[in-house]
């Protein structure tokens, strides 16, 4: 990987422009790398700019059913980041084709160019796994290292910060739900991780602390239940609500109405992957291969969670008592 000293070398960034994305994009430029983000919409990544120098941050077009544009996408860079990933299927988007091919594509690339490779994938990544999703992700690992053997991968739990998916979404619903549902009766417990340290975990990466051909995982200092995150997204928000157990024979029929939606809160598949614990395992703990084994600290839930979560209160800004 890269050297400290290796300032302005270039690297491609599949997926730069979403929610990880930005943040990665923000810890590579503060190192002082150009970052070319690979997209399916480059028209979309303008808010990424004011985050480094002119000219410091460009996208380009890049799709992973195209392996013609994701080779133009790695002309000339000295590294490649790929984050893309989808968390439900719609259309031409599905986990095989996404996770998986186009994974692979990515790997093939980077090794006929000869250029180091960080792939994303997810802590429930398992090939065994009940959930499609789950399954893809590992087909990926799988179908990168075949490529590219020195590849690094990483696999995140459930990401926090200002634009996620998880207390984002529980929060929107509690605002007009008068109950909250506990999939499987909320005993699924869970290592959240701050969206800015998976960033630092990619950047350290890059700066040649991972070992080639490994598989991290990363996890918040703190291991909770799925109640107990419910329960502190609500006293965080400042809300009374119900929080209902719900069987996941339950949830599954729910799922499969809901997952109906455009941006669906819930998905049959999501379902399967609650049925196992997301929490970084003993194995890795014990041979280094964590967010502390690339020299980060993590960031506790305290520390961030409340910081966007204020705008689900009933006040704002203002704290007070709990609202009804």
């Amino acid at each position: 990987m890269f050297r400290q000293s290796d300032v302005n070398k270039l690297v491609t960034v599949f997926g730069g422009s979403g929610f990880l994305g930005r943040h990665v994009v923000r810890a590579l430029v503060k190192r002082g790398y150009r970052v070319r983000v690979a997209v399916r919409r480059p028209d979309l990544a303008g808010h990424l700019q004011p985050l480094g120098r002119v000219g410091q941050i460009h996208a380009v077009q890049a799709n992973l059913r195209y392996p013609s544009s994701i080779e133009a996408a790695m002309r000339d860079t000295d590294a490649v980041v790929n984050l893309v990933g989808v968390l439900f299927e719609r259309g031409r988007q599905r986990f095989t084709d996404v996770h998986a091919r186009g994974a692979g594509v990515v790997a093939e690339a980077a090794a006929r160019l000869g250029v180091p490779l960080i792939h994303i994938s997810a802590l429930g990544a398992d090939e065994t796994s009940p959930s499609l999703y789950a399954r893809s992700k590992a087909l990926g690992e799988k179908l990168v290292l075949k490529a590219k053997p020195d590849a690094t991968i990483l696999r995140p739990s459930i990401i926090f910060g200002p634009e996620d998916s998880f207390f984002n979404r529980f929060a929107s619903m509690a605002r007009i739900s008068p109950a909250l549902p506990l999939i499987g009766g909320g005993a699924t417990r869970f290592q959240p991780v701050f969206v800015g340290d998976v960033a630092l975990a990619i950047a350290a990466a890059l700066d040649g602390k991972s070992k080639p051909g490994a598989i991290y995982e990363l996890g918040g200092p703190e291991t909770r239940s799925f109640k107990e995150l419910m329960q502190y997204m609500l006293t965080v928000i400042e809300r009374r609500r119900l929080l209902l157990p719900l069987p996941f024979s339950l949830a599954k029929i729910m799922a499969s109405f809901v997952g109906l939606l455009p941006k669906p809160p819930l998905t049959t598949d999501q379902v399967e992957m609650l049925k196992r614990d997301n929490v970084v395992s003993a194995e890795a703990l014990r041979e280094g291969r964590t967010l502390q084994g690339l020299g980060i600290e993590p960031v506790l839930m305290e520390a961030v969670v409340p910081s966007y979560l204020w705008r689900y209160r009933k006040a704002g800004q203002f704290s007070g008592r709990l609202a009804s």
